[in-house]
């Protein structure tokens, strides 16, 4: 019997080497977002909430205090009052955009409107428009003296309104431009579900005699299910975090009506209040949680 070649003897080490190094590749290939996400999610989640159990100040050592900074922000009025503005502008935003969402993503979804691509675009223009540009130029519109709204108002005879200076109107103004900055985006989303629908479902729909507001309700809305979960979650948030619009355009005026939890946390921040702000910053994740989860629940599609 012949020795085998040293080339054949190469070639079977090669091979026999082979299914080990398949099994490690996939996790070599994963390795860098492994460690990105431990790097810049997961290690600052864990320093976060070990902080809130400590007073710091950004210098020195750490004192910790237990659950001292939470029971601190429970027992707080301005804390439950900044999630209180916060649920009021929700409610002043997520329901109305949700609605208004449905009816523009149906139009900009019909074969029969011309310009659908202008249209399409014109919606998204707000929301990659810089928060601070049209913050700003919400507080020129809105002035409560010299603003253009004011000035049209008063030529049909209705007196000036202080739209940010007053508590009445400081969320209505601040809700108007929450919703003039982010319904585009929503309309994207529900439009990109419009487009998985069937259309042999509306055309059966037609045939048995159904109205367009019928096939809306009956067909588009149970459908959109998923979708409208994902906006209304992903608002919550959006909402809750509030934080550019009210330190800009009213600085959580006037008397804290417009102080967002987003903002309150803030001010934890910038008085180097680290350990109380990081308690703030679980506890509104909490409470969105709470509220996203909610929401799921009701708008969860059923088998």
């Amino acid at each position: 019997m012949t020795a085998p070649s040293p080339t054949r003897v190469r070639t079977a080490r090669r091979q026999r080497g082979l299914p080990g190094r398949r099994r490690v590749a996939p996790y070599l290939f994963v390795l860098p977002f492994v460690a990105i996400f431990l790097a810049f999610s997961i290690y600052p989640l864990i320093f976060t909430l070990r902080l809130s159990f400590t007073n710091w100040h950004g210098a020195g050592g750490a004192e910790w205090v237990g659950f001292g900074n939470y029971l601190y922000l429970l027992g707080n009025d301005a804390f439950w009052a900044s999630l209180a503005n916060s649920g009021v502008l929700w409610l002043l935003i997520v329901p109305v955009q949700l609605v208004v969402s449905v009816i523009v993503a149906v139009l900009l979804n019909s074969t029969k409107l011309r310009m659908r691509g202008f249209y399409r675009v014109a919606f998204v223009v707000p929301f990659v428009t810089p928060l601070v540009a049209v913050a700003q130029i919400w507080i020129v519109l809105f002035d409560q003296n010299y603003g253009a709204v004011n000035a049209v108002l008063g030529a049909v005879g209705i007196p000036h309104i202080g739209w940010l200076v007053t508590s009445a109107w400081a969320k209505p103004t601040l809700a108007l431009l929450f919703l003039w900055k982010t319904t585009g985006f929503v309309v994207i989303i529900l439009l990109s579900g419009l487009q998985s629908i069937d259309a042999a479902l509306y055309e059966a729909a037609s045939l048995d005699g159904a109205s367009r507001v019928r096939q809306l309700w009956s067909i588009t809305v149970p459908l959109l299910r998923r979708s409208l979960m994902f906006c209304v979650v992903l608002q919550t948030l959006a909402v809750f975090q509030m934080f550019a619009e009210p330190y800009v355009v009213t600085k959580g005026g006037p008397y804290g009506s417009t102080t967002t939890a987003g903002l309150f946390l803030y001010n934890h921040i910038s008085r180097a209040d680290l350990g109380t702000g990081a308690a703030n910053s679980f506890l509104l994740v909490i409470v969105v949680m709470l509220v996203s989860l909610v929401f799921v629940r009701l708008l969860r599609a059923k088998d």
